[in-house]
């Protein structure tokens, strides 16, 4: 299985059940170390606030977790990059709509982290409207909590950066970019 086809059309012109929001939710969801863009550059071209996540997806872990889920139906699973203090989170369900609650208590405590939110918009639905997607930012930290809303065939991703790491590369630090 190959994520992260935003043009959300098959080989054969077919429409992927899959909201924009689950492509990107896919690249944590679906352990694999050797992942790719596998769309047309066009179609990333289109979708430039999507494709960030995809530019930005660490691929080598140092941990996994299963955060909730139920077989065959839905799994949210954060991961962290071996390379540097960023966790991702990859949430996908399957035709049905849902709200998950997600504690964040694994992340660094007393650490603040950005949280580069890329989710299903308000009227996404994989049939429908499978392109409605918001990417927002937002400040929390390892005694928050978040509530996910995923659309029929949706998903959401999120990557969660150190404030601190996230100004040091501001400033220019290279180590601090990754």
């Amino acid at each position: 299985y190959t994520p992260g086809i935003l043009s959300l059309k098959g080989r054969d012109g077919q429409p992927i059940p899959s909201t924009l929001a689950r492509q990107l939710a896919l690249y944590v969801a679906l352990y694999s170390p050797i992942q790719m863009a596998a769309d047309l550059p066009e179609h990333y071209l289109q979708h430039r606030d999507a494709f960030r996540f995809i530019e930005d997806v660490a691929v080598d872990w140092d941990d996994s977790r299963v955060l909730d889920g139920e077989v065959g139906d839905y799994v949210t699973i954060v991961r962290k990059d071996r390379h540097s203090r960023d966790w991702y989170l990859g949430s996908i369900t399957d035709e049905h709509g849902r709200v998950l609650p997600v504690s964040l208590s694994f992340l660094e405590p007393g650490v603040r982290y950005r949280a580069e939110i890329y989710r299903d918009g308000d009227a996404a639905d994989y049939r429908h409207n499978p392109f409605d997607f918001v990417r927002e930012q937002r400040e929390v930290g390892s005694a928050d909590s978040l509530e996910l809303k995923l659309a029929p065939g949706g998903g959401q991703a999120i990557r969660f950066t150190p404030l601190d790491a996230a100004a040091a590369a501001a400033d220019g630090d290279p180590a601090a970019r990754r």
